[in-house]
C-alpha cells in the first residue's frame, strides 16, 4: 500500500500541487520570519558580535549594550596585570546628535536631528572592536581628527556622503568612509576613534570607559579568567566581566524578550506558525475528500482503514518534503534580494533545521487530520 502513495502522486500529481505549494508557502513564511527576527535583534549585538574580544567587561548588571555605563581607568589596570589577559582596549559609547552640514559648512538648523551611537575604538591595525567590519585603511582614516565612519544605508537618513561634513554635538566630523554591516537596533550606528569620541563626550568619559574588551592568552582557560575577574574586591571600582558570547546573548534577549518590539515580532511569528498550520491542514484534508470515493472503494475491496490512514499518512510526508524544498529555493531568493536592499536579515543553521522540523511537524498534523476525518467516514456513505 505504500507504494500506493508514490504513484498517486506521480500520477494525479496535478491535485497534489496545492498541498505542495501550501507547505511550501508556510515553510516562507516560517522561514523569512526566522530570518527577520535573527537579523534585528542580532544586530543588537552587532558590536559585540563584530569584534573579536573574548570578555567584555562594563558595569555590573548592564542588561544590553547601548546601557553601558562609565567606569574607571583603574578596571583597566586589573585587567592588564591579570596573566591570562593578553590584550586590552577600552570602547567609549556616546549617545549623540547628528546634524548634516550645509553647503555653507555650517550645521544646518532646521528640522530635528538624527540619534545616533557613537563608538569611539582604538585605531591600532590589530584592534578587537569591529575587527570583522574594519579594514587597516579605515582605522588609519580615523585617526584623523574628527573622522567618523557610517553604515552605507544610513547616508541617506543622515543627508551626507562620503567625503560629507556633519556635526555631532555640536562638534564638527566628516565622514572618511562608509561600510557594510553596521546597522544596529535603535539607532544609527558611528563609529570614530577614541580621541574623537571623548571631545565629544565631554568630561564624562576623560577618566574613564564606557567598557574594556580584552583578549586572552591562548591556552587560558576563559571561564576561569571571567570567574577571576568577578571575584569581589574593593580596591577597584565596580565592574562584571561577560563572555563575549554571553553578552551578545545577553543584549539580544532584552530586546527580544523585555521590549514590546520584541513581543510584537515572537507574537508574529506565532502568527505565523497558525496560519501556516491552517493552510496546510485545509489543503491535504481538501485533497483526501476529492479521492473520498477511491477510498472507499479500496476499503470495500477488502483494504483496512489503517492501511488507507498509511497511505494519507505517506503522501503528507512527500508533499510536506516536497514542499520544503520549494520553500528553501524560494527563501534563498527572497534573502538575497533582502539583503541586496540593506534588510535586516539572518539565518543560521539551527534556524533552518527548526523551520524544517516545523513543515515536517505542520505536514504530518495535517495528514494525520486528514487520517482521522477517512477513518470516521462510512464508505457506503462515500459511494454515493
Amino acid at each position: 500500500m505504500i507504494a500506493l502513495a508514490r504513484k498517486t502522486l506521480v500520477h494525479e500529481w496535478r491535485r497534489f500541487i496545492p498541498s505542495v505549494f501550501a507547505v511550501g508557502f508556510s515553510g516562507v513564511l516560517l522561514a523569512m520570519q526566522a530570518a527577520l527576527v535573527l537579523g534585528i535583534f542580532g544586530s543588537a549585538a552587532l558590536y559585540v558580535t563584530a569584534s573579536s574580544g573574548d570578555l567584555w567587561i562594563g558595569y555590573p548588571g548592564t542588561q544590553s549594550v547601548n546601557f553601558g555605563r562609565t567606569i574607571g581607568r583603574d578596571v583597566e589596570m586589573r585587567l592588564r596585570m591579570d596573566a591570562d589577559i593578553a590584550a586590552v582596549e577600552p570602547y567609549v559609547w556616546v549617545d549623540g546628535d547628528w546634524r548634516a552640514g550645509r553647503g555653507t559648512g555650517e550645521p544646518a538648523e532646521e528640522g530635528g536631528g538624527v540619534s545616533i551611537y557613537l563608538s569611539g575604538i582604538a585605531t591600532e591595525a590589530s584592534s578587537m572592536l569591529f575587527a570583522r567590519l574594519l579594514q587597516p585603511w579605515h582605522r588609519e582614516r580615523l585617526r584623523e581628527p574628527g573622522a567618523v565612519i557610517v553604515d552605507r544605508a544610513d547616508l541617506q537618513q543622515l543627508g551626507v556622503q562620503e567625503g560629507g561634513v556633519a556635526w555631532i554635538n555640536n562638534h564638527r566630523v566628516q565622514v572618511v568612509a562608509a561600510v557594510d554591516g553596521l546597522r544596529g537596533l535603535g539607532g544609527v550606528n558611528v563609529l570614530a576613534s577614541l580621541a574623537t569620541a571623548r571631545e565629544i563626550g565631554g568630561a564624562d568619559f576623560a577618566q574613564g570607559s564606557t567598557y574594556f574588551v580584552a583578549r586572552v592568552r591562548e591556552g587560558a582557560v576563559l571561564p576561569a579568567v571571567q570567574a577571576r575577574l568577578n571575584a569581589p574586591t574593593s580596591s577597584f571600582g565596580p565592574h562584571e566581566a561577560w563572555t563575549a558570547a554571553e553578552f551578545a546573548r545577553r543584549s539580544q534577549r532584552y530586546w527580544m524578550f523585555d521590549t514590546g518590539a520584541g513581543a510584537g515580532v515572537l507574537f508574529m511569528a506565532i502568527i505565523v506558525c497558525l496560519v501556516g498550520s491552517v493552510v496546510t491542514s485545509q489543503s491535504l484534508k481538501a485533497v483526501v475528500a476529492a479521492s473520498s470515493r477511491e477510498y472507499a472503494v479500496l476499503n470495500a475491496l477488502g483494504v483496512s482503514r489503517a492501511a488507507l490512514g498509511r497511505v494519507v499518512v505517506e503522501q503528507a510526508c512527500w508533499i510536506g518534503g516536497l514542499g520544503f524544498v520549494l520553500a528553501a529555493l524560494a527563501s534563498a531568493v527572497l534573502l538575497s534580494l533582502a539583503m541586496a536592499y540593506r534588510v535586516p536579515v539572518a539565518l543560521n543553521a539551527s534556524a533552518v533545521l527548526a523551520c524544517g522540523v516545523l513543515v515536517a511537524v505542520l505536514s504530518l498534523l495535517s495528514g494525520l487530520g486528514a487520517m482521522r476525518s477517512l477513518l470516521r467516514a462510512d464508505p457506503a456513505t462515500l459511494l454515493r
